[in-house]
């Protein structure tokens, strides 16, 4: 493991506590698709994903405090989307909501993925915005109540009201990165 003197990871380190955190909840993304699929609204379902979401906070707390990976600026928001897309992902195979705002949502993700990389191979890292974290935090939400018993069963449209409020969360955060990426090209000459 690189560690500096004071304590804190250099930025080229891979085995990191942080990095820990995310490679569970990346490797635990499975275990939620199926107890969403078996389950459905239960409390173990809720539980487990309440467990699973909320190490996305651990994790940035942890790195923060031991000092932030390129490694794990890259493994962050690639476990929160096998995570979150695969909760509904089966939620919507389960009937719970439908499937176009998992599509909308599927496809923002897989957009600014690209565009992620392809800035990333320039050595340019695109930081996490305060609405894409509002957009992380409203899927989380979404999720929880999808799945929460007493709500997820008898008032599911909570949930999905939250879940299409997640969805204009996610395109405004979208664009909000392309309009970003057309600034600093502008800004660059290029």
């Amino acid at each position: 493991m690189a560690q500096r003197v004071d304590g804190r990871f250099e930025k080229s380190a891979r085995l990191t506590p942080a990095n820990g955190i995310t490679l569970l909840r990346l490797l635990a993304s499975p275990v939620v698709v199926v107890l969403i699929v078996v389950l459905g609204v239960s409390w173990v379902s809720v539980l487990v994903w309440v467990a699973l979401a909320s190490t996305d906070f651990v994790d940035g707390w942890v790195a923060r405090r031991q000092g932030p990976t390129t490694s794990g600026a890259f493994l962050d928001p690639l476990a929160d989307k096998f995570l979150v897309l695969g909760a509904l992902g089966a939620l919507a195979l389960a009937g719970a909501t439908g499937w176009l705002p998992v599509a909308l949502i599927a496809g923002r993700e897989l957009a600014i993925s690209a565009y992620r990389t392809r800035v990333a191979r320039r050595g340019v890292s695109v930081p996490a915005r305060p609405l894409a974290k509002a957009k992380t935090a409203s899927q989380d939400l979404a999720v929880t109540l999808l799945l929460l018993p007493g709500v997820g069963d008898h008032y599911g449209f909570v949930g999905r009201d939250v879940l299409w409020a997640a969805v204009v969360l996610a395109l405004a955060s979208g664009a909000q990165y392309f309009l970003d990426a057309r600034r600093r090209a502008a800004l660059s000459g290029g």
